[in-house]
C-alpha cells in the first residue's frame, strides 16, 4: 500500500459531492479506506439510542467520510496534487504546481520505512 498524500492537519478543498468547492482542516485519515474526515464538512445526522454515554439521545449531526479522491490539498491557498520525492535519501512531500514545477511541502516520517 503506498503512502497516503493528504495527512491529519491538512487544509483541503473538497472538489467533489454536496460540499463541493469548501475548504477545511482534516481530522481523521483512514489509510485502509482510503478516507479521510473533514471538520465541519459532509455532515449527516445519525439516530442514537439513549446510552450511559448519552442519556438522552436523540439526533446527532456529525462528520461522515468522503473518499481520498474527493479532495485536494490547499498548498500556498490553491489546490494542488501531491506527490513525493526522495533527494539525499529524505523523502519529500511535494505540491505539483503544474507545467512540471515542484515544491516542497514536508518532509515524510521515515519511521516506518526500510531502506
Amino acid at each position: 500500500m503506498s503512502a497516503m498524500k493528504i495527512k491529519k492537519g491538512d487544509t483541503v478543498r473538497i472538489i467533489a459531492g454536496k460540499d463541493k468547492d469548501k475548504e477545511g482542516k482534516v481530522l481523521a485519515v483512514n489509510v485502509k479506506d482510503q478516507t479521510v474526515i473533514v471538520e465541519n464538512r459532509n455532515m449527516v445526522t445519525k439516530h442514537t439510542k439513549p446510552s450511559a454515554a448519552n442519556q438522552n439521545g436523540g439526533i446527532v449531526s456529525k462528520e461522515a467520510p468522503l473518499h481520498i479522491s474527493n479532495v485536494m490539498l490547499l498548498f500556498e491557498g490553491k489546490p494542488v496534487r501531491v506527490g513525493f520525492k526522495i533527494e539525499d535519501g529524505k523523502k519529500y512531500r511535494v505540491a505539483k504546481t503544474g507545467k512540471g514545477e515542484t515544491k516542497v511541502i514536508d518532509t515524510v516520517s521515515s519511521s516506518k520505512r526500510k531502506d
